[in-house]
Order: C-alpha cells, then structure tokens, then sequence
C-alpha cells in the first residue's frame, strides 16, 4: 500500500511519531502525540489505539508508542516528501528556509508518488533538508549525521553544524542573520553556567552570539578537530 492511500490524520499522525524519536531518547507518549499535534488528548489516545488495532502503531499498556515496520515505511515515506518538498521550495522556488515548513506540510498530503520521485530525480537526489535533517532514500534508508547538541559544548571546542530545528520561525531567521547556518563552522568561547548562555563566533566574523538553551538545544554539531 502507498502511503498516498492512508488519510490524512493517520500520515500526520505516523509522521509526528517517527520525528518525536529521530533526534530524542525520549519515549513517545499520547501527551506529547497531542502537544504536537494541538489535539486533545482523549483524540489522540482513541486514534492511537485505532492505529494500533490497523498494526501501524505500537502501544503497550503504560508504555510508549512506537511504530511497527509498516507503521515505520509509511512515516519515512511522509518524512521523504516533506523533506523533499521543502528542499524543493528553497532550491528551485526560491523560498527562505523558515518559509518552507508550513508550505511543506500541505503539499506533503496531496503531492503523488510519482511526483515525489520526480523531484528527488530534479534535485540530484539530495540527502539532506535546508534544516540538516537526512532526506529517506526510496527504499527507506535513513542516514542520521553523527551529531549532537550544541548545548553544553566545552569552551575551545571547534564545531561544524550538521541540523537546525525547525520548530521556530522567527528563530531560523536570527541564525540566518547572523550567519549560524547549516555547514557553518562555529568556535565556542565561554559558557556562563548561571545565566544558561553559551556564546560563540561563527565561522570568520569577528562578532560573538550569546545564546540561550533553547536556541541551542535546536543546533545540532559535529565536533572539528
């Protein structure tokens, strides 16, 4: 079965699971499913246990939710035109990559097999996303950057960065302003415990960036030697 015969719900649905554990250990949980989603959680625990029922999901009693291999093909096969489209949209439409998301998450549902395939043959078959994030292969291969936060990076540590968030606009537009983008090459230069803060000179500017735990708990990084 195409992931193009699954409604709209269950794609979103299998989608937001495969993301909430791509780049966490967390467990994923009905609560967090419905965070995502914006959804109450009541309607986030019957759809889970119907698409537990259809063998897509797996949650067992008190555990977390999981995908099963079909449940996992077809959230790859939505992950795949998401991140396809949006780098798409940024290559060859010119948009900006905090524009792209929201547009992305649209076409994803309408957008046919054969199109996406056509795309990825346009675009040179990209691995990756504006973002860093690793665009599936067709036969559902994933290949994740060997990565981590930038938070809690020692001072002196010299790093690549390999994937930024994509979970705040307006914050995609500051790192582009101040040149924190994807392949950049940042140097960190202090860390100040109290105030949460890491600041850092990226690449060859000659100004430093403070930033706060949550901007760069979304900086994924490569250490440089």
């Amino acid at each position: 079965m195409s992931v193009s015969e699954l409604s709209e719900s269950t794609q979103n649905y299998l989608k937001v699971v495969w993301a909430l554990q791509e780049w966490s250990e967390e467990p994923v949980t009905t609560s967090v499913i419905a965070q995502r989603l914006g959804l109450r959680l009541s309607s986030v625990s019957e759809s889970v246990r119907r698409l537990t029922e259809q063998g897509l999901l797996e949650h067992p009693r008190y555990g977390s939710v999981g995908l099963t291999e079909a449940g996992r093909a077809h959230a790859v096969a939505m992950v795949r035109r998401h991140r396809l489209i949006e780098t798409f949209l940024v290559n060859a439409l010119n948009y900006r990559w905090d524009e792209v998301h929201e547009e992305a998450e649209q076409l994803e549902h309408v957008v046919s097999d054969l199109m996406v395939t056509r795309i990825d043959e346009f675009l040179g078959k990209p691995t990756r996303d504006p973002h860093g994030d690793p665009i599936p292969a067709a036969d559902g291969t994933v290949h994740r950057p060997d990565a981590r936060q930038l938070t809690g990076m020692p001072p002196g540590t010299r790093c690549r960065v390999e994937r930024i968030s994509d979970a705040d606009a307006a914050r995609l537009q500051y790192f582009a302003d101040n040149g924190l983008v994807i392949d950049t090459e940042l140097l960190v230069l202090d860390s100040a415990t109290g105030a949460d803060t890491l600041t850092i000179r990226v690449a060859d500017r000659t100004d430093h960036l403070s930033l706060g735990p949550a901007a760069t708990d979304a900086v994924w990084v490569s250490h440089q030697p």
